[in-house]
């Protein structure tokens, strides 16, 4: 498998400061969280993405994807998702990144089959988009839709190769899933994953890989034994919500030590 981390350890960060934590701890790629108040967003201009591009090529290094907050299940009109969606993947292409992530973001104000049926007919609107753009859009098991059964209830409506799931490690633990069990249910729309380690079901600050309760051992196996062996798994270290949350560059070296050793012992 191919390693990656997120900027969203490294809020803020300089471009070629994110690319030399790269290259100097031997990741493959970087996810890049697309907020304005990162320097990569849709609001660049062509120049800038020009660059940007330029600059992973340069360093070996991939961008893994695109990681927006457009809520594809979020009550409302849908244009102004569809639009937001639609400057992701604009951004992507600009970049060659192959992915995007987007949120369900399901809410409390209607039932999970509405949330389902909403997420599903946005996603199969914006699937077309993507397939002309060559990217895929992957909706993250999070918050309303968290487990992997409750994101292939709308992923399996859409039935469209160009939408699929970003399995976040820690919201299907949560919601109750092992990572064999959500394997099962996402490997037939699985486009990456995010690992990240934390003390407890209560207390989400990150830690460093290894130090916490996330199952990231048996999650890398179930990878390692299924077609996905050749993907993506990306270090999301949510420095940006957690203040007093350890530095991510002093960590780095020794998450990357961490996950070869599990890839090793796996191979």
């Amino acid at each position: 498998m191919k390693l990656a981390f997120s900027t969203l350890g490294v809020p803020g960060v300089p471009l070629d400061d994110v690319l030399n934590l790269a290259t100097t701890h031997g990741f493959h790629g970087v996810e890049l969280r697309a907020h304005p108040e990162e320097r990569i967003h849709p609001g660049i201009g062509l120049t800038e993405r020009a660059d940007a591009a330029a600059r992973f090529k340069d360093a070996g290094v991939e961008i893994v994807g695109i990681a927006g907050y457009a809520q594809v299940a979020a009550p409302g009109e849908d244009e102004p998702v569809l639009d937001e969606i639609r400057s992701l993947l604009t951004l992507a292409r600009d970049l060659g990144a192959p992915f995007i992530r987007v949120f369900p973001g399901g809410g409390t104000e209607q039932s999970a089959d509405e949330a389902d049926a909403t997420a599903a007919r946005r996603l199969g609107t914006a699937a077309e988009y993507a397939a002309d753009f060559g990217v895929r859009i992957l909706m993250e098991t999070h918050d309303s839709h968290r487990t992997g059964a409750a994101a292939t209830r709308v992923l399996g409506a859409v039935g469209h190769r160009n939408a699929g799931a970003l399995w976040d490690l820690m919201h299907t633990w949560l919601g109750g899933e092992s990572p064999g069990d959500s394997y099962a249910a996402l490997s037939p729309y699985l486009g990456y994953v995010q690992v990240k380690d934390i003390a407890s079901a209560e207390d989400t600050t990150p830690l460093a890989l290894g130090e916490g309760v996330l199952p990231i051992a048996e999650c890398v196996d179930v990878l390692l034994s299924g077609e996905h062996r050749d993907g993506w798994l990306c270090w999301e270290y949510e420095k940006r919500w957690y203040e007093a949350a350890a530095p991510l560059p002093e960590l780095l070296g020794q998450g990357r030590e961490f996950l070869s050793r599990l890839l090793n012992r796996a191979a």
